[in-house]
């Protein structure tokens, strides 16, 4: 007897394992309500019906499983399929709503496919990231870093899984695939606007940790700035870090810069306070511009001229990336471009 033709039996009543506790909903039960076969419960819940099963009975199963709150055991399931469906996404910090987004988008293109993503800051910032799980070939799927360095993750890299890396050096081939953003012409498009505006004399605040992202922006900052005088000073990337490097920058003999460009939204943001700290208006006596585009541009005042990242997109891109990687597929890689806001805190620099 094939699947569609069974007779519809009684209803079953979910047999309780304890006083007064309702077990779990099993596919069993899900069979015995529709009057069906375990074998057509999960050709129709696994939505492999078509043309096996009827319209009217995959209604029937449906019905049914609504009616005991029945929900597949995804543990069993991954189990026959050896897939878990889950991804990792590993991010330096979550000091920043950049990483934030990123995994927003990563999560939203992974649940249109059906798969979850588990955020993982790694505990070392952009160092070596620990392993963490116990058994994390068994856990996942996949692996997504978004800007950390591929040298970072030799714990994740001696397995077996597929790595997929955001907004990091393209060359490095242990990859499966790469999804950057434009970092050079972002910060290309900050030179040339600032040099259009007549400045010639610059301090790069410069963010001092050891990532691909950042040694692009001082790459592409000093090939386009050549001929103009530019002082570079490295500071981590906090506000208060920031603030005290630019304002010790600022304060010192020599000539003065004219306009401060930063790495990052915050480290700017600390160049704005040490500017105030010094009597310094901004962006009259000084211009000062960022990168990111975070939420932090927007609240200072004057807002702050910076380069927008697309964070969602390049966890969506990600996402599909590692999707077609698991597919069986080599994904090309990929690079987003970027785009200057220009805000009020950059002018032409005093006569």
């Amino acid at each position: 007897m094939c699947a569609d033709q069974e007779s519809r039996r009684p209803e079953a009543t979910v047999t309780r394992t304890e006083p007064g506790v309702p077990p779990r909903p099993t596919s069993r039960d899900v069979a015995r309500a529709a009057g069906v076969s375990q074998a057509t419960v999960s050709l129709v819940l696994g939505e492999k019906w078509a043309g096996r099963v009827s319209a009217r009975t995959v209604g029937l199963v449906r019905d049914a499983a609504a009616e005991l709150g029945y929900r597949p055991n995804l543990a069993a399931r991954n189990l026959r399929l050896g897939s878990t469906r889950t991804a990792l996404l590993v991010v330096p910090a979550l000091t920043t709503e950049f990483f934030a987004r990123v995994y927003t988008g990563a999560a939203e293109t992974a649940g249109e496919h059906g798969f979850g993503v588990v955020l993982y800051p790694s505990p070392d910032g952009m160092g070596p990231a620990r392993d963490p799980f116990a058994s994390a070939r068994s856990s996942l799927d996949g692996v997504i870093a978004s800007s950390i360095a591929v040298d970072s993750l030799a714990s994740l890299r001696s397995s077996d899984l597929p790595l997929v890396m955001l907004d990091s050096d393209p060359a490095e081939t242990t990859a499966a695939a790469h999804v950057n953003l434009d970092i050079a012409d972002g910060m290309r498009q900050v030179t040339d606007h600032l040099l259009a505006l007549g400045h010639r004399d610059f301090l790069h605040l410069a963010s001092s940790v050891d990532s691909w992202t950042f040694d692009v922006r001082a790459e592409a900052l000093h090939e386009a700035l050549r001929g103009s005088r530019v002082r570079t000073v490295k500071a981590p990337l906090n506000v208060d870090a920031a603030r005290a490097a630019a304002e010790s920058a600022l304060s010192g003999p020599g000539p003065h810069p004219t306009a401060v460009i930063c790495d990052d939204d915050i480290m700017a943001a600390g160049a704005c306070k040490a500017a105030r700290r010094l009597g310094l208006r901004v962006p009259e006596d000084l211009s000062v511009t960022g990168f990111d585009d975070l939420a932090l541009a927007t609240a200072i005042e004057p807002e702050l001229t910076t380069v927008a990242l697309p964070a969602e997109e390049i966890g969506r891109r990600g996402m599909a990336a590692l999707l077609a990687v698991l597919d069986g597929t080599q994904p090309s890689p990929d690079t987003l471009p970027v785009q200057l806001l220009v805000r009020g805190s950059t002018a032409p620099p005093r006569a």
